[in-house]
């Protein structure tokens, strides 16, 4: 099974999938934990190079797409493909609805063509199951800055400007609209704990852990 977490940076959603990793294999699954952008050699180089501050006047939007759309083509061809391939559950802690929010609906970039370039780098590989972490842009940005203060990323996309964040927003909810049966939406502005729960009470229905 394939299972990606989606959200705002400041949602919550990379403690909750090293959570979700830590339940499963307690289930004795065979669990793989990755992330966007990274996950190999060539795709946490090409992750240094897409976030770091300070780039933004060189970074042109569709060059942001491609150079994110490699980082995915390396992941999924060398660790997702061959592990789901072994029988293996794979948590993604983002995939290509990042793409088509960050860059089609944030940047405006033309969703028909990203589409094709995301099947493209991808094979064709969708999730099973989408846990989207739903919490406004207000507080994810809130959120963001209070840990920052305590060494944690702060990227070059953290550094939009607010209706940027806003625009993101607005097209996971349109995603999610547009295939809902993959979608799960936990709130994000509960506790860690809370979140988790409703993670598990989602997971047990789609997958029988427990």
């Amino acid at each position: 099974m394939f299972i990606t977490f989606e959200g705002l940076d400041g949602s919550g959603k990379t403690t909750q999938a090293k959570r979700v990793a830590e339940h499963l294999r307690a289930q004795d699954y065979n669990v793989l934990l990755t992330r966007e952008p990274g996950g190999t050699l060539i795709s946490d180089q090409i992750r240094d190079v897409v976030l770091k501050k300070g780039t933004d006047e060189l970074m042109n939007p569709r060059t942001e797409l491609l150079l994110f759309c490699a980082s995915r083509a390396q992941l999924v061809a060398h660790v997702i493909r061959p592990h789901l391939a072994n029988g293996g559950v794979v948590l993604c802690d983002r995939y290509t609805d990042s793409t088509l929010a960050y860059q089609g609906y944030g940047h405006g970039l033309d969703l028909p063509t990203l589409k094709t370039i995301l099947h493209f780098a991808t094979d064709g590989l969708r999730p099973d199951l989408t846990l989207y972490f739903d919490i406004t842009p207000e507080n994810a940005l809130r959120r963001k800055q209070q840990a920052s203060l305590f060494g944690e990323e702060w990227n070059r996309l953290d550094d939009m400007e607010f209706q940027f964040h806003t625009r993101v927003y607005e097209g996971y909810q349109r995603l999610q609209e547009e295939e809902p049966a993959r979608w799960a939406v936990i709130d994000a502005m509960g506790t860690v704990d809370a979140m988790f729960q409703a993670v598990v009470e989602t997971l047990d229905a789609r997958m029988a852990v427990g």
